[in-house]
């Protein structure tokens, strides 16, 4: 892309870019099909690769899960929607499932460009015409449109589909009950009070606070029942 239509880089607070696609489900406008939902909008190389096919046959196995969550999936490529079109029945067939969430056909690579998914990096990441590939990116965006986790994974390497569902769990948690998440957090366990929060408040919030340093407060949080409601 040109210097001078280069975008402001994304960063975690960044309002995701809004855009006009085609997708196996038909055109959308971005921010429209989002709704007030979450959106998890991943990139993937290139159709009928290897770990392209165990990335997106995961994601539709754990689909269930994060449509409990109210998060939709959208994947994307540089590939035409007819290629995705084909190439999502070898991904049903390997998954077990029918892979229902839309993947958008980004030949022209605008999206791309947008939210910064090319390799800049692996000269061999490249098609016939010498253009990049998309690399394996996750945006996680939250229903004010603000992206709230950016993930990059070079292609050699599939991405975990159970952390993307940590993360989002951690994410709901923290905006749910103002607390943070400590290191390999998982749904159920104690989480930590916020340094911003006073002992005095802490008590008066959390009961149950186990004080282990005055700058880490761990506490119980019960797992949500998502989808209960």
């Amino acid at each position: 892309m040109p210097e001078d239509k280069k975008m402001a880089p994304l960063r975690l607070g960044s309002i995701a870019p809004n855009f006009q696609a085609e997708t196996t489900i038909g055109p959308i406008d971005f921010h429209e099909w989002a709704g007030n939902d979450w959106v998890i909008l991943f990139s993937h190389p290139e159709d009928y690769t290897p770990v392209c096919t165990t990335e997106l046959a995961a994601l539709a196995k754990y689909e269930p899960e994060f449509t409990k969550r109210h998060v939709k999936l959208i994947g994307l490529s540089a590939n035409s929607i007819e290629s995705h079109d084909g190439w999502i029945n070898d991904i049903a067939e390997i998954a077990g499932c029918a892979l229902s969430f839309p993947v958008i056909g980004d030949k022209d690579r605008q999206i791309a460009y947008t939210y910064d998914m090319l390799d800049h990096q692996d000269t061999t990441n490249v098609d016939a015409r010498g253009i990049a590939y998309t690399i394996r990116s996750v945006f996680i965006i939250d229903p004010k449109k603000v992206i709230r986790l950016i993930q990059a994974y070079p292609a050699s390497t599939g991405r975990s589909t159970a952390e993307l569902l940590r993360v989002v769990d951690s994410l709901l948690a923290t905006d749910k009950h103002s607390i943070n998440t400590p290191v390999n957090w998982e749904p159920g366990e104690n989480v930590v009070i916020p340094s911003s929060v006073s002992d005095e408040d802490a008590k008066a919030r959390f009961p149950n606070i186990q004080v282990v340093k005055p700058y880490l407060r761990f506490v119980p949080l019960a797992k949500d029942k998502f989808g209960s409601e």
